[in-house]
C-alpha cells in the first residue's frame, strides 16, 4: 500500500506541476521536446470523432469515430523515449460516396458503414538540448506509420509513411509554448510505387489557469512539397484544436474541439480522453 501511495503521489505531482515531461500529452498532437522520465511509462487513451471526414482515394465521406485512440511512451534514458500510437478501432458511418474515385470499385453496391483496427505509428524522440532561462529545449523525433488498415476498409491508405522533425519548447511563467517543424515521405495509395514529400509544422500553447487546470490550443498540419496537385491521400492538412486539461489525483483528463481548416479536412470534430504516468522499471 505504501508503495502504491508513493507511486500515485509521484504521478500526481508530475501531472499537477505542468512539468515539460507531460507537456506533449492529450489533447494536443504537437510534439513537446521534453521526454518521459527514465523508467516511467506514459499511457494515453481516448475517443476521437470527426464529422464529414473525406477519403478521396476510396470516394467515401462520413463520420469517423476512433475508439481507443492510444499513446504509449517509455522513458528509456534521461534524454530519450520510445513511442507507439494508434487506435484500437476505427468506425466510419458513410454519408456520401464518389463513384469516380480511383478505388471506388472496391465498394460496389451500397456502402453504409466500414470498420477496422487503426494504423500504428512507431517512433522515438531524443532531446539534445535542455531548456534554460535563455533558450528552449530542443529534440528530434523519428516516426514510421505502419499500414494496419487495408484499402478495403475505406479509411486506410495501405502505405508506409516516414516522418522526421525538430521540436522546440519553452515555458514562460504559467505558459508552455511548443513549435514543431519537419519533413515527411508519404506513400502514394493509388500508384503504390511512388511517394510524396511534405513539410510538417505545428505550434501549441498551454496555460495554467488554476491548480491542476490548463487551457490549450494548437495549430498542426502539413504542406505538399512535390507537385502543384499532390497525389490523392497526401493532400495538405491543417487542424486547429481548442480545449482543456484537468488533473485529478494520478490521472489527467482532457477534451478539445477540432476544426479542419483545409478543403478535404473534417470541418469539425471532438476528442476526449485521459493520461496516466507511472514508474514501471529501474535502469541500473
Amino acid at each position: 500500500m505504501k508503495r502504491w501511495l508513493g507511486s500515485a503521489a509521484l504521478t500526481g505531482a508530475l501531472l499537477l506541476s505542468g512539468s515539460p515531461a507531460l507537456a506533449q500529452s492529450r489533447p494536443l498532437v504537437t510534439e513537446d521536446p521534453e521526454t518521459v522520465p527514465v523508467g516511467f511509462i506514459l499511457l494515453e487513451a481516448g475517443v476521437d470523432f470527426l464529422h464529414g471526414a473525406v477519403f478521396p482515394v476510396t470516394g467515401l465521406t462520413g463520420n469517423l469515430t476512433r475508439i481507443g485512440a492510444y499513446g504509449f511512451s517509455v522513458g528509456v534514458s534521461k534524454i530519450a523515449e520510445i513511442q507507439v500510437d494508434g487506435a484500437m478501432f476505427d468506425r466510419l458511418k458513410v454519408t456520401d460516396f464518389d463513384p469516380t474515385a480511383p478505388l471506388a470499385p472496391l465498394f460496389a453496391g451500397t456502402v453504409s458503414e466500414r470498420s477496422s483496427f487503426g494504423d500504428v505509428t512507431v517512433g522515438a524522440k531524443v532531446r539534445f538540448l535542455s531548456e534554460t532561462v535563455g533558450r528552449p529545449a530542443i529534440a528530434v523525433r523519428f516516426a514510421t506509420r505502419l499500414p494496419f488498415l487495408d484499402l478495403d476498409t475505406g479509411v486506410g491508405a495501405q502505405t508506409t509513411d516516414f516522418l522526421v522533425g525538430v521540436s522546440l519548447g519553452k515555458t514562460v511563467r504559467s505558459i508552455r509554448m511548443v513549435a514543431n517543424t519537419g519533413f515527411g515521405i508519404l506513400g502514394d495509395p493509388v500508384l503504390g510505387n511512388q511517394q510524396n514529400q511534405v513539410f510538417t509544422y505545428g505550434g501549441s500553447v498551454a496555460r495554467a489557469v488554476a491548480t491542476g487546470a490548463e487551457i490549450v490550443a494548437e495549430l498542426n498540419g502539413r504542406l505538399d512539397l512535390g507537385t502543384d496537385v499532390p497525389p490523392l491521400g497526401t493532400e495538405n492538412r491543417l487542424g486547429i484544436r481548442l480545449g482543456g486539461r484537468y488533473t485529478y489525483g494520478p490521472v489527467r483528463i482532457d477534451a478539445a474541439f477540432i476544426i479542419g481548416a483545409n478543403e478535404g479536412d473534417s470541418p469539425w470534430g471532438l476528442t476526449f480522453g485521459a493520461t496516466w504516468v507511472f514508474k514501471a522499471f529501474e535502469l541500473k
